[in-house]
């Protein structure tokens, strides 16, 4: 088996087993191997484990200069991670010596930049929004959904909006994370029956017009320190329910997140810190 550069990273606290398999088109991974790694206390990745495994590889598309799968935590691949693109992004910009590059994903191309001493802005395209893109079972407006937890006259949890920004994510509104317990409610809700793909759920304090206190429970995963994809769609669902400004500062437990929906062409851009922790060969 030939040596293989492998790398820990993370970004806003989102941390990610990362293997450069350029060149190496050879390389495969099980479901299980992925667990096994990914799995807190693990030989790989140490106490804190990881949220995701990434495997860098040779673009497919023209345009590309390299491309990113994503395997979760539960070893099972998802198409994005905004996270993750800052840092696929970051360590391609610094090995090649450019400050911009595009990232092949299973959502599409994405291009990154810099934006400062280890930060990295990423556009993450247009949010879906239709129904359909979601993906919801049943035809409604994303605006807000059909979902309520808690009794009948006085939910602790509705209407959430519903956004993809590669990824289905619902984004509930809420007081006070005391009262919500997203880590109690959050796998409850990403095995709703309105989301036939499961959904990532995020939990969101609006604390003015331009700053969100975030949470997001992460399908196949839990809770997490940061979710990139989560930010945007948090920002996305605020403007639409008027709660928000376009440019937002969202606050996550791993860091800040720059977000601005731009009005211009309907894109996302997303600004915000990767770290090196380790870097050697595996």
């Amino acid at each position: 088996m030939p040596i293989m550069r492998f790398l820990i990273m993370n970004g806003a606290g989102n941390r990610f087993a990362v293997f450069d398999a350029r060149g190496n088109k050879g390389f495969v991974i099980s479901e299980e191997k992925v667990k096994i790694i990914c799995k807190p206390g693990s030989s790989v990745m140490g106490e804190k484990g990881a949220d995701q495994l990434i495997i860098i590889r040779d673009p497919k598309a023209a345009g590309a200069d390299a491309f990113m799968e994503i395997w979760n935590q539960k070893g099972f691949q998802v198409d994005a991670c905004g996270n993750a693109t800052r840092c696929v992004g970051w360590l391609y910009m610094r090995d090649h010596i450019t400050d911009s590059m595009v990232l092949e994903t299973n959502a599409g191309l994405l291009l990154c930049a810099a934006a400062g001493k280890n930060q990295v802005a990423v556009d993450m395209g247009a949010p879906k929004l239709e129904w359909n893109q979601i993906p919801l079972k049943e035809p409604m407006h994303t605006h807000h959904v059909d979902v309520k937890l808690g009794p009948i006259d006085n939910p602790v949890l509705h209407n959430p909006g519903a956004v993809n920004m590669g990824n289905p994510h619902c984004v509930f509104f809420v007081e006070d994370f005391e009262r919500a317990q997203p880590d109690k409610v959050g796998s409850m809700i990403e095995f709703h029956p309105l989301f036939p793909e499961q959904v990532n759920v995020g939990f969101a304090i609006v604390k003015s017009r331009d700053k969100i206190r975030l949470k997001v429970w992460e399908r196949g995963v839990g809770m997490t320190l940061a979710c990139g994809t989560g930010a945007c769609a948090a920002v996305v669902a605020a403007v639409r329910q008027k709660r928000t400004d376009r440019r937002v500062e969202v606050e996550v437990d791993g860091g800040t997140l720059q977000i601005e929906w731009r009005e211009s062409d309907d894109h996302v851009i997303m600004t915000g810190p990767v770290e090196l922790e380790s870097e050697g060969s595996i």
